[in-house]
This record gives C-alpha cells, sequence and structure tokens, in this order.
C-alpha cells in the first residue's frame, strides 16, 4: 500500500484525520454501531468504519462487526495492515478537501429529499456511482435534488460531521443532464447552509478523479491531505 503524501494544509483540526471515529463518538453518535475498538455505522447507512487504535483488541472488535453485519470501509491516514484472517477488497488513495473560500447566495431550484424519495435516490446513485449509497444514508440529513419533469436528476447531500465540519457527499447528475451545472449548483446551496451554521464543509474525492478535482478547486476547495481508502471483509 501507498504511504500517505503530505499535500497542501488548509487547517490543522485533528477530528478531520480520523473523520469516522470523532462523527461515531461525536455528533453522529446516535449512528454508531460497536464498542470502545471499532464502531461502523450499521450497512444500511454506510459502510465506513473507525478503529481506537492498532492493537489486537481493535482489530479483533473490528473482526466482530464484519462479522456481525458486512464489510467496512476505513479511511485513515496511515496504510492499515490488519492481522491474518482479514481479506482487502479494496485499496485507493482519496483526497480531503476543506472549503477556503465565500459562500454565495444559492441561485440552485431545488428539492428537499425525504425518505419518500429514497428509491429515487438509490437509482439515481446506482446509475452514477457517487460513492456508497444504501436505503438509510438519508438519514445523514441535508440532501437536495433537482428534478426535471418530475424525475429526480440531481443530487447532494451531507454525510459525516465531526466538530466544526460537515462533509458534502452523494453529489450525482443523471447523465443525460449533465452539463448545465446542477451539481455545482447543489454544491453552491450546500455550502451556503453549512457555512451559515458556523461550519466548514469538506468532502473526499479518489486521487483518481482530476475532472472532480479541478471543479472543486473552482468552487473554493482546498486540499487538505490524502488518505487511504481501505475495504475489508474476512479471510474464508
Amino acid at each position: 500500500m501507498l504511504d500517505v503524501l503530505a499535500t497542501k494544509s488548509t487547517g490543522s483540526t485533528p477530528a478531520l484525520d480520523n473523520t469516522v471515529w470523532h462523527a461515531l463518538t461525536g455528533r453522529q453518535r446516535h449512528l454508531a454501531v460497536g464498542n470502545d475498538g471499532a464502531l461502523r455505522y450499521a450497512p444500511a447507512i454506510a459502510p465506513f468504519a473507525a478503529l481506537m487504535d492498532t492493537t489486537p483488541e481493535s482489530f479483533d472488535a473490528l473482526r466482530g462487526l464484519i462479522e456481525e453485519h458486512a464489510p467496512v470501509a476505513l479511511t485513515t491516514l496511515d496504510a492499515v495492515h490488519p492481522p491474518a484472517g482479514f481479506a482487502l477488497i479494496r485499496h485507493a488513495t482519496l483526497l480531503q478537501m476543506v472549503w477556503q473560500g465565500e459562500p454565495h447566495a444559492p441561485t440552485q431550484e431545488h428539492v428537499r429529499l425525504t425518505e419518500r424519495d429514497v428509491p429515487e435516490m438509490l437509482a439515481l446513485a446506482a446509475a452514477t456511482q457517487p460513492g456508497p449509497f444504501g436505503p438509510r444514508t438519508i438519514e445523514f440529513g441535508g440532501y437536495v435534488g433537482v428534478r426535471k419533469a418530475g424525475k429526480l436528476v440531481a443530487m447532494a447531500g451531507e454525510r459525516m460531521k465531526v466538530e466544526g465540519h460537515t462533509e458534502i457527499s452523494a453529489v450525482c447528475v443523471d447523465a443525460a443532464f449533465r452539463g448545465q451545472g446542477l451539481a455545482t449548483g447543489l454544491m453552491k446551496l450546500l455550502v451556503a447552509s453549512i457555512c451559515a451554521r458556523g461550519e466548514t464543509p469538506f468532502l473526499h474525492v479518489l486521487t483518481s478523479n482530476h475532472g472532480a478535482i479541478a471543479i472543486y478547486r473552482a468552487l473554493g476547495f482546498g486540499e487538505r491531505r490524502e488518505m487511504h481508502l481501505t475495504v475489508l471483509g474476512l479471510a474464508p
């Protein structure tokens, strides 16, 4: 696995170095499953999990969460080297970006998305692959969308929340409606909403997704650092 590379820092908030752990022991404690050694979101909400540390005891706790629920995704500063018994399903490198701009008054026409919209949200996520999205992901809150002729064609929302920061996620647009600025408009809307609460928006994007990174930079997001994304299951 690759070592973490330091990138231009936009802040030293420790919570952003271990976002999942700080979210599940803080503002999103009500969504946590697990114990002191390892925590995760319920699989229907998101696959993300975090270890308290890298001791055998914490990995044992993580093993129990995988056995009981499903494989997990870890986002860490350093490469994860699990003990025997785990299976590496995927490894990738993420770029964590933090808002550095000035919010603008949102102009994007939109609708607030609720539980009744979940079937359409799942279909849009399946078609566009913006990242993990399950039947209970709506519980993160803050989801907004654009409808054309009654059809949901774009959406974006909030995901992990730590002290002073809220993540923007699930930004996606139906292929037939791209190039109209819908994703940008929804992101500006979310940025304005998060900033109005006195918080700072942030996001994660695959380092290989150069097009998205360029768009996020243009919107006012700056690179904070690279992170490891490691998806683990159990060895057969």
